[in-house]
Order: structure tokens, then sequence, then C-alpha cells
């Protein structure tokens, strides 16, 4: 990696919102147990209106060179939700920082529902 002389010696590189929530989220769905991210009532409302939404269920803060991320997941029935939570912030975090050369100072993990399958829901 180049070091910030060479950087402001070309430009500056600002890396998006949303292009750090799309690695939060693709490393976020790595992790067993994980179903998916939702959005809550914003992105609701959002997708009624017609706009896609790249980065539903993250919230994510870039800073020059440090990002805060939060994601809104939902969880598989039956998994142990604080492991899976630990191991959601270690990927991103690790995801995040790799390619985005960010320092991530933190990922918060909010559980929004858990999904139940349909083979449990009739027994």
């Amino acid at each position: 990696m180049q070091n910030e002389d060479t950087i402001k010696e070309y430009g500056s590189v600002k890396i998006s919102d949303d292009v750090v929530a799309i690695i939060a989220e693709l490393a976020a769905r790595e992790v067993k147990g994980i179903i998916g991210m939702s959005g809550g009532i914003a992105d609701s409302i959002t997708e009624m209106l017609g706009k896609k939404n790249p980065a539903k269920g993250i919230k994510v803060e870039v800073g020059e060179k440090e990002t805060a991320i939060d994601l809104y997941v939902v969880v598989e029935y039956g998994v142990k939700i604080p492991d899976v939570a630990w191991q959601v912030q270690e990927n991103v975090k690790k995801a995040v920082e790799t390619m985005t050369g960010l320092s991530v100072v933190e990922v918060n993990i909010h559980i929004q529902g858990v999904n139940i399958d349909k083979d449990i829901k009739e027994e």
C-alpha cells in the first residue's frame, strides 16, 4: 500500500459509505447463522417509494481514517446469538480493514429477528 505522502501528491481517495456497507454485508452473510439483513421501517418506506437501498440493514459512518458500522441482522433459530454476533464483528472488521485501509472502531450488531424454519413451526 502506498504511503499517505504519495496519495496526497496525486490527489485524495474517499471511500463511500455504500462501499463500506456492501463489504460489511457480504462479510456478515458469510457467517453461519446469519439469515440476512433487516432494514426496519425506514428501509421499508424507501422501498415502497421505488428506491433501492444497496445497504439495507446497515448504517455506516466513514471518516478520513476510521469507520463505525451498525448491522441489523436476522439470525437462524437455534444458534448461539453471542457467538454468531462475535463472528460477524470479527469478519466485518477484517474485511473492511483489509479492503479499504480504514480502521474499524466499532461494529455494533442489532438482532432484529429470528428466522424459524417451516419444519420447526409444524412440529
